[in-house]
């Protein structure tokens, strides 16, 4: 098995839906699997899946666990060489996950890969390249934890993106969890996502335990997503403060508690980092 395609949904059927059409579009021609765990949806979704896709393996769970053990459970039951996390609301290219997957195969060192991603107008998201919001850049600087991500320009203040930037094959910090292509071996070696971490944060947490590992984030924008960044919740609701600040604290605490043993040489670094390039 080339590829595990795992996807988390959580009342998002419509999405969800379009998100499997072309998941399932873009691997026509390799050897997959689809995993697919609904989260305790209230909606359509269930049913949805059982009518429409159940060639693939549906985990239904009873109630609400959260992004990060859900995506666990369907790593559990993964069989590819690679697993491809990907969000509900996320529409992949035709020939997307066939060029990170030559990707992967041409960078033995690479832990995992992200790509471009685009709003449904087309517009560039630049956390596809940085991997974190602002929110989360604010937190790492304050702790003094932004000196273990030296490739994400912690310590400017630019917000602006040039073409360069957005087209360049680069090393990264961070891989954006809307779509994680991870080399399946390397994920055995680390472990799985935090499940602390439930609903924001995982992804920051397991592209750094994957540096700390020795290997690599890569990001790859010659291919692309659209990527609705559907919110469940609203930002001033209860439920995203608490699980949005709290994977912040939860995350401060793990490394400032207990300071990681780096492995690559110059992580530690602040200012000026090297970055491999592709033109």
């Amino acid at each position: 098995m080339k590829i595990s395609v795992i996807v988390v949904n959580h009342n998002m059927c419509m999405l969800l839906k379009q998100t499997l059409l072309t998941l399932t579009r873009a691997c026509k021609d390799i050897d997959y699997e689809l995993i697919v765990i609904d989260d305790a949806s209230v909606d359509k979704s269930q049913k949805m899946l059982q009518e429409e896709f159940s060639e693939a393996k549906l985990i239904l769970n009873k109630a609400t666990v959260g992004v990060a053990k859900a995506r666990n459970q369907g790593i559990e039951q993964a069989t590819g060489e690679y697993v491809l996390l990907v969000n509900a609301d996320t529409i992949s290219g035709k020939k997307t996950i066939e060029h990170v997957l030559e990707f992967m195969d041409a960078h033995n060192d690479a832990g995992g890969v992200g790509v471009r991603a685009l709003s449904p107008r087309g517009n560039f998201l630049s956390e596809s390249r940085t991997g974190f919001t602002r929110a989360w850049g604010g937190l790492l600087k304050l702790t003094g934890l932004a000196k273990y991500f030296p490739k994400s320009r912690l310590y400017k203040n630019d917000d602006t993106w040039v073409e360069e930037e957005e087209f360049a094959t680069t090393e990264v910090d961070v891989i954006n969890g809307a779509f994680m292509l991870l080399r399946k071996s390397v994920l055995n070696k680390i472990g799985p996502l935090d499940e602390r971490l439930a609903m924001f944060g995982h992804d920051i947490d397991l592209s750094f335990r994957i540096r700390l590992a020795g290997y690599k984030n890569y990001y790859f924008p010659k291919t692309y997503i659209l990527n609705f960044k559907n919110q469940q919740n609203s930002k001033l609701s209860w439920g995203y403060i608490r699980h949005f600040y709290g994977a912040m604290i939860i995350f401060a605490a793990k490394y400032l508690l207990h300071m990681p043993n780096i492995k690559i040489p110059g992580i530690p670094q602040i200012f000026a980092p090297k970055y491999e390039i592709e033109r």
